[in-house]
């Protein structure tokens, strides 16, 4: 790894001007405006990065105040932001785009990457976006018409806190959601598309046009981002929102929230920082800003003070290298986690993440733990096995973007390799996610045993590669749900569910996707299943929700509107 630094280092000479920024590491390019080689440096990481689908590089371009005349292509693993308080602090009279170019314009699997605090004047007045999961755009201006896929297709994007001046063209885009943004238009709509929060969402009755509109979001907190004042370095933490709210947090001109100076974060550096040192740091009461790269642990990363924030620049990677859980978060309230990748190694964890303890009663609605932009991946990279990859204990947890995936594809994939039993489960009360992907997991993919759950967009596929119906089946029969709620649950309410599948290698069934208690607390809200191309033939789900709803099997779709009733 100090060997690739080094290297990185010595091809993306990055000089700053500026003697009091910290110590990011080499793979933190900072620019200027005006700097000299800013679209080379650009350059270089892109063409590191652009097919780098599974690659171990990691990188961070930041942009101080100013106006910059360039274009920035983003690849994997790449993080853009800007380091003004406002958006418009930083604007890019260029593009900020993607457009998976590397595979023939097909962006299914355009992961990976981030856009944010940053606002955009594109040539030509379009700006691409054109990806899938885990690459959310947060926090921006595009002054322009945005397109959300460039000819092929894309499936599952995140938009945010984020202000579109022209129309947004969702083109191919298979399922998307927004919340709280707005913009002239929005134009397509294709399997499964929520609007929470958001100005001028397209009009359409599901399910002949699949849009689901929620005029308020309930409670939300936005993700902290860097920034910089008089050349002093912060990271921003946008305060609570506990009252139902609409729009964006920036428009009026001004950016409410907790400035935290970064000489009170522990700068974690890959190949330098150990469990060791990252949990001492956080038992003295540092905050965590963790670099671009991969770190091996050997113990879990443990958070034990309320109100702490540890912070993913780069979108770096956490393994679990001896099977011990890679994040913990102990303390019981007010913890904020960000731009987090964690990735199970080739021996198995119980949990990648848990929040909370088991059978301990913590969390407070006026001070909830919030986590944004959370990825978990078993395998596809390399060897992983783990039985699930979040765990949820607490009380009052607020979810923000989190794709938790068994891969489907890569390297040391196969029904018995990379290994998983489920990708979520939900102890807690009160727990509320936005933008909840998971897929692929072996048993259950969501397991939902808290009260008074709210998910709001739910895109899921099962495991394409069950061998054999005997290998898959639940104890109340054929296959596994998809999205389970606890039989003991009395209240839960989710909006906008797609469940997927294309069972490969067996002609299996599930017979349902989704899978409730009945009860007047229980409320669900545009269901669709959807069969995709290239599983085999009798293979497939014969219901939507328990028993309601069409088969995917011959059909193609199903769907309910609501449940109970339809």
């Amino acid at each position: 790894m100090k060997m690739l630094a080094a290297s990185i280092a010595a091809s993306l000479v990055a000089v700053t001007g500026y003697s009091a920024d910290p110590d990011f590491g080499p793979n933190v390019i900072l620019f200027r405006p005006g700097q000299e080689g800013m679209q080379e440096q650009i350059n270089a990481v892109f063409q590191k990065q652009e097919r780098a689908q599974f690659g171990s590089g990691r990188y961070a371009l930041l942009f101080k105040p100013g106006r910059y005349e360039v274009d920035v292509p983003v690849g994997f693993f790449t993080h853009v932001a800007g380091l003004g308080n406002l958006p418009a602090e930083v604007t890019i009279a260029g593009r900020v785009w993607t457009d998976a170019a590397w595979m023939n314009r097909n962006a299914t699997c355009n992961f990976w990457r981030t856009v944010e605090n940053i606002a955009v004047e594109p040539p030509g007045g379009v700006n691409v976006w054109a990806v899938s999961q885990a690459a959310p755009l947060r926090r921006a201006h595009i002054r322009a018409d945005l397109h959300l896929s460039s000819g092929g297709w894309s499936s599952g994007g995140f938009m945010a806190d984020c202000e579109i001046d022209g129309v947004v063209k969702a083109g191919s885009q298979q399922q998307w959601f927004s919340r709280n943004s707005r913009w002239k238009e929005w134009q397509g709509v294709n399997w499964n598309m929520v609007f929470v929060g958001c100005g001028n969402p397209p009009d359409g009755q599901w399910p002949r046009r699949a849009v689901t509109r929620i005029d308020k979001t309930p409670i939300a907190r936005e993700k902290p981002y860097l920034m910089l004042r008089n050349e002093r370095w912060f990271v921003k933490v946008p305060p609570l929102r506990r009252e139902p709210s609409s729009g964006l947090t920036w428009d009026r001109g001004g950016a409410p929230g907790q400035e935290i100076p970064v000489d009170r974060f522990h700068i974690a550096q890959p190949g330098s920082d150990t469990a060791a040192t990252l949990n001492a740091a956080l038992r003295a009461g540092k905050h965590l800003l963790m670099t671009p790269g991969i770190y091996p642990l050997d113990e879990a990363i443990v958070v034990p003070n309320p109100n702490t924030v540890v912070f993913g620049l780069g979108l770096p990677s956490l393994v679990p290298a001896t099977g011990k859980t890679a994040l913990w978060i102990e303390a019981g309230e007010g913890v904020v986690v960000c731009g987090l990748v964690v990735d199970a190694s080739a021996v198995e964890t119980h949990a990648m993440v848990e929040i909370g303890i088991p059978g301990r009663k913590a969390g407070r609605a006026e001070n909830p733990i919030c986590v944004s932009d959370l990825v978990c991946r078993v395998g596809g990279y390399g060897p992983g096995k783990a039985r699930r990859m979040v765990v949820i204990h607490d009380d009052h947890v607020i979810g923000d973007n989190l794709w938790l995936w068994r891969a489907d594809h890569g390297a040391n994939v196969g029904w018995t390799e990379n290994t998983c039993d489920t990708g979520l489960q939900v102890e807690g009360g009160d727990v509320t996610i936005y933008g909840l992907f998971v897929e692929h997991a072996q048993a259950y993919q969501t397991v939902w045993n808290g009260e008074r759950g709210r998910v709001y967009f739910y895109q899921s596929e099962m495991p394409y590669d069950p061998p054999s119906p005997e290998s898959w089946r639940s104890p109340t029969g054929d296959g596994y749900a998809s999205y389970k709620v606890g039989d003991r649950v009395t209240h839960h309410e989710a909006w906008g569910l797609g469940v997927y599948h294309v069972f490969k290698r067996a002609p299996v069934l599930a017979w349902t996707a989704i899978e409730t208690p009945a009860g007047p607390g229980i409320r669900m809200h545009h269901m669709l299943t959807f069969r995709l191309g290239g599983g085999r033939p009798g293979s497939g789900i014969r219901h939507v929700i328990n028993d309601a709803g069409g088969e995917a099997i011959s059909s193609q779709k199903a769907t309910v509107t609501a449940w109970p009733g339809d």
